[in-house]
């Protein structure tokens, strides 16, 4: 019997919706996810969080330290949480992969960098596992976007004989994974298509109190502003060629506010909101071509409203969520990061130079001994 290594994943994502943490057995089949849950996020770390990624947040250099010592014991907290719960013998699980929280996501330019919070020695010193973190900067360093990562754990799990599938994660931002037919010529690709639930969070959390617009209902009470959709498509992001990644720090109310100005608060607010959600619809929809079977996951796929409109914008594409594939579409990117960690334990690569743009394949992460 092939033995199994066991590792701990940590997804904090763009919607700060909480940790999502998992624990995944790998062995010579498809990994398998043991247990898992949500840990959450203090209201006043998460408030703190969104005046820092905001744009034209003002605050120090000592804030951005407090935030990664609090995030730090966040992850840990969450990975103790798990392991105490399901009581875990932590001599059997290998390492723990954590993203970490992203604070700003600048690719491009002179100086690329991604930053992620979330201090990995906390995290190793407070569990006494060995923790890998900081997956993106040896992406950059090679000359690639440092994200999307998932793709890479997508192709190795997910790739078809012989159909063409998009694997579409909707998170704060939405990102595809291409996966043409295992015996075509093409090679796989990805990148990230713009907003997901990012704005359509923000929008309903300013006019709703409430922190997301459940099955998309509200959206779904309005009407889609034709004229403002078109000025947000307009957006320069959406025409640029891959590879590329975004993130809050352009996709967030400020930016919406700069492209329509004043007419934005003369509109109803559930009008705006449908027409967010089908701007997330074809930003992606767009994207998506010569696809027989599109699987999602992310917290998108609980938006039976986005979903809909997938459907009406690719009527002849099999659209369904990833548990088909045998991977619970809430748990996918935590599970590609307990991938990623053993990934990297193992001295084995963990990009997609086709997605990243990267010079060559690299294996991610620093290592944190327990």
């Amino acid at each position: 019997m092939a033995k199994i290594y066991y590792y701990i994943g940590l997804m904090s994502g763009t919607s700060l919706d909480g940790v999502d943490t998992v624990l995944v057995g790998f062995d010579q089949l498809k990994p398998t996810l043991i247990t898992s849950r949500i840990h959450s996020i203090d209201p006043d770390l998460r408030e703190s969080l969104l005046k820092t990624i905001h744009p034209e947040w003002q605050g120090s250099l000592a804030d951005v330290g407090i935030l990664n010592q609090r995030l730090g014991k966040l992850f840990a907290d969450s990975a103790c949480a798990l392991i105490k719960d399901n009581n875990i013998d932590k001599s059997a699980i290998t390492a723990i992969g954590s993203h970490g929280q992203t604070l700003w996501h600048q690719p491009i330019g002179k100086n690329p960098f991604s930053l992620q919070l979330g201090d990995a020695s906390i995290i190793a010193e407070q569990t006494g596992i060995t923790t890998i973190a900081d997956f993106r900067s040896r992406d950059i360093a090679a000359g690639g976007q440092g994200a999307p990562l998932v793709p890479a754990f997508h192709k190795e799990l997910l790739s078809h004989p012989d159909k063409n599938r998009v694997i579409l994660n909707v998170g704060g931002i939405s990102n595809i994974t291409i996966l043409p037919a295992s015996d075509s010529s093409k090679s796989a690709s990805g990148f990230d298509t713009g907003p997901g639930n990012g704005l359509l969070d923000a929008w309903i959390a300013k006019h709703q109190a409430t922190s997301y617009d459940k099955n998309g209902d509200w959206a779904k009470s309005g009407t889609i502003n034709e004229n403002i959709l078109n000025t947000l498509l307009s957006e320069a992001y959406f025409s640029l060629h891959p590879p590329k990644s975004t993130g809050k720090e352009l996709f967030n109310l400020t930016w919406l506010e700069n492209l329509i100005g004043n007419k934005l608060h003369q509109e109803k607010p559930e009008d705006i909101q449908a027409t967010l959600t089908e701007l997330t619809a074809k930003s992606i929809s767009d994207n998506v071509i010569d696809c027989d079977e599109l699987y999602v996951c992310g917290g998108g796929t609980h938006n039976s409203y986005l979903i809909e409109r997938l459907k009406y914008h690719l009527p002849d594409t099999e659209i369904g969520s990833t548990a088909k594939l045998g991977i619970d579409p809430d748990w996918m990117e935590a599970i590609a990061f307990a991938w990623l960690a053993k990934q990297a334990h193992e001295n084995k690569t963990g990009n997609l130079p086709s997605v990243t743009g990267a010079k060559g394949k690299r294996i991610l992460g620093a290592i944190y001994p327990a």
